[in-house]
């Protein structure tokens, strides 16, 4: 029996793989949910300068970001419930599902403790003690001028971390979790079209990836329309600018004009 390549089997796949799309994305949202709470809190005592929580904000950053997260999935599902047991914390019949939520969110909350900090150092010093100087209070300084900027700056890189989670969750088939890649596994075992079983998943993936992509694209110019308003003024600033004529080309005009003159 051939299994020659079959375009009509990439029709039929991808319903199929549709059936198990909520689950990646549940994995996803469930995951940014864990690493922005995570990494706020990570965050907090690398900008404030805590001594020993930010020692251990950097050893969790480090490893988070310095690990394979495939190596991470395993440590978590295999070591975790031996580590809890030492609290007699029984977590064995925990779903699978529950040990790649946690261990995607922790990963995610590396990152996202990076991000929230760069932003914010972003932010000029000088904004914020004028601020002050104007008698805000610390709270309505931060929510008033460094969060609006900081955000600004942040989606763009959250919105990269968002659609690269979307494609690490492919990994959680490596822990027996039915979602989009091994859903696919086992459709290409079962009918020997791996071909086309990869080019399905590969077209919802960039489906969705795109579809994300936008979402959050809109997001990010919401939260920049200040920066475009200031764009016509500078741009109607420049074309006058280009439009003076040079002083060279001035003086002939002006040398056959008299100079009034004006007594005290």
């Amino acid at each position: 029996m051939e299994y020659g390549f079959d375009i009509t089997y990439i029709f039929d796949f991808i319903p199929k793989l549709l059936q198990v799309l909520h689950l990646t994305l549940a994995i996803v949202a469930g995951a940014i949910g864990i690493g922005l709470v995570v990494g706020l809190l990570a965050a907090l005592p690398r900008l404030y300068k805590v001594p020993v929580l930010q020692r251990l904000s950097q050893v969790y950053v480090s490893f988070f970001r310095g690990t394979p997260i495939l190596i991470q999935l395993f440590l978590f599902y295999y070591g975790l419930p031996e580590l809890l047991k030492l609290v007699h914390i029984d977590v064995t019949k925990a779903p699978v599902l529950f040990f790649v939520i946690v261990t995607f969110g922790l990963n995610a909350g590396a990152t996202i403790a990076e991000i929230i900090r760069a932003a914010v150092t972003a932010v000029d010093r000088g904004q914020v003690e004028a601020a002050y100087s104007v008698g805000m209070t610390g709270y309505q300084s931060f929510a008033r001028i460094v969060l609006p900027q900081a955000l600004a700056t942040a989606v763009p890189v959250f919105a990269n971390l968002v659609i690269a989670m979307l494609k690490e969750t492919s990994l959680a088939f490596a822990l027996g979790v039915m979602e989009l890649t091994g859903k696919a596994q086992t459709l290409g075992t079962l009918t020997r079209h791996f071909m086309e079983t990869y080019i399905a998943l590969a077209i919802i993936y960039l489906a969705v990836s795109f579809t994300l992509e936008r979402v959050l694209l809109l997001f990010e110019r919401r939260l920049q329309r200040h920066l475009r308003r200031d764009t016509p003024d500078r741009e109607r600033g420049w074309r006058i600018w280009r439009g003076r004529k040079p002083l060279r080309e001035l003086s002939p005009e002006l040398s056959g004009k008299e100079v009034p003159r004006y007594e005290a």
